[in-house]
């Protein structure tokens, strides 16, 4: 009596279980391939990390007012 309604039950657990895996793996691959897609970030290179350097020191001695660092800092990270 217990063994007829028993297959049924796991015959569509595993058909439902092997659709969730299948459903995972394409979601991710679409994910994977949507991040392929994208362009590289452009960021800051090394020579604009030595300039803010050299203005932050400049403004740390107190040759730079902040006003002064500031607008120099957003023309090198605009330029980028």
């Amino acid at each position: 009596m217990f063994g007829r309604r028993r297959r049924p039950l796991m015959r569509a657990a595993a058909v439902g279980g092997a659709g969730y895996a299948i459903g995972k793996r394409r979601a991710r691959a679409e994910q994977e391939d949507a991040y392929a897609n994208e362009p590289e970030p452009q960021g800051l290179g090394d020579d604009g990390f030595a300039e803010l350097e050299k203005l932050a020191k400049l403004k740390d001695r107190g040759v730079l007012t902040q006003e002064e660092f500031d607008d120099q800092k957003a023309k090198i990270l605009e330029s980028t």
